[in-house]
C-alpha cells in the first residue's frame, strides 16, 4: 500500500467520524462503557505519554529522516507483522484472501527486499489487515465492553487477546533482546510520526477526544469486520480502505 494513500485515508476517516459526529461529543455515559471514568484515566496518561515524550521524538525523527525512508520502514514493519493477518484470513474461512494475502507477503519479502519496498500492491495485492478481534467478530462475539489499555489505547472485551495472537505471530518477538528492543523503539517511533497530523487534527476537531475516539474506533471495527460493508449504516460509503485502524491507536 502507498503510504501517502494509506494516510490521507487515514486523515479521510477522521473527516468522515467527525461529519458523523458533529464534532461536538461531550463526556456521556454510554452503556457499552461501562468503565468510562477508568478508561478516561488511562486515556489521559496515554495522552499526556504522547504528547510530552512520543510527539516531540517523532516530530524530530520526521524531520531528521527523509520521506523515502520513512516509507521503507513503515513497509518493512507491516510486512514482518503480515503473518497474523494471513493466520486469521485462515481462521475466517477466507480463502481467496489466504491466498492473495500470502502472495503479497512472499512478494514483498522477495522482490521487496525483506518488506523495504511494497511492489505487491502494484501487483495487485493490496495491503489488508486482520486480528483477532476481528475473527471473533466474524465468529459472531459481541465488542463486551469498551476499553482503554495503557499504552495500547483503545480495545474491548473481544479484542484484548489480539495484540497477544499479533506478537506471537511476528518474527521480530523471537530475536534476542538486544535487537527486538531497538526495532520495537523504531516501530513505534514510526508509526507516532506518521500519525502526526492525524492526531493534530483530533486534537483540534473534538470537544472530548476521548468520545471521539472511543467512537470513531468502534465504527472502525464494525467497518473492518465486515471487510468494508458493515451492514445498514453506510460507513463504506465514506472510505475505502480497511487499513486505517492505526490511526486510532493514537490517543
Amino acid at each position: 500500500m502507498n503510504s501517502k494513500h494509506f494516510y490521507s485515508s487515514a486523515l479521510t476517516l477522521l473527516l468522515c467520524i467527525s461529519a458523523l459526529s458533529g464534532c461536538t461529543s461531550t463526556a456521556t455515559t454510554d452503556p457499552g462503557d461501562p468503565h468510562e471514568a477508568a478508561n478516561r484515566k488511562v486515556y489521559a496518561f496515554n495522552d499526556s505519554l504522547d504528547k510530552n515524550i512520543m510527539t516531540p521524538i517523532a516530530e524530530k525523527y520526521v524531520s531528521a529522516t527523509p520521506e523515502p525512508v520513512r516509507n521503507s520502514v513503515t513497509n518493512f514493519f507491516s510486512n514482518v507483522s503480515y503473518l497474523n493477518t494471513i493466520v486469521n484470513d485462515l481462521f475466517q474461512g477466507k480463502i481467496r484472501y489466504f491466498a492473495k494475502d500470502s502472495g503479497r507477503f512472499v512478494v514483498n519479502s522477495t522482490v521487496g527486499l525483506g518488506g523495504l519496498f511494497d511492489p505487491a500492491t502494484s501487483l495487485g495485492l493490496p495491503q489488508r489487515n486482520e486480528d483477532l478481534g476481528q475473527t471473533f467478530g466474524v465468529w459472531g462475539a459481541g465488542e463486551g465492553a469498551y476499553l482503554t489499555l495503557p499504552l495500547l489505547g483503545p480495545s474491548s472485551y473481544r479484542d484484548l487477546p489480539a495484540p497477544l495472537m499479533g506478537m506471537a505471530l511476528n518474527p521480530l518477538t523471537y530475536l534476542a533482546p538486544v535487537i527486538s528492543v531497538p526495532l520495537g523503539a523504531v516501530n513505534a517511533i514510526n508509526t507516532r510520526a506518521n500519525l502526526l497530523d492525524a492526531s493534530r487534527f483530533r486534537d483540534q476537531a473534538a470537544l472530548d477526544p476521548y468520545t471521539f475516539v472511543r467512537e470513531a474506533w468502534r465504527q472502525q471495527r464494525i467497518y473492518e469486520i465486515y471487510d468494508g460493508n458493515p451492514p445498514g449504516d453506510g460507513f463504506d460509503d465514506f472510505i475505502d480502505d480497511s487499513g486505517d485502524a492505526a490511526l486510532l491507536r493514537v490517543y
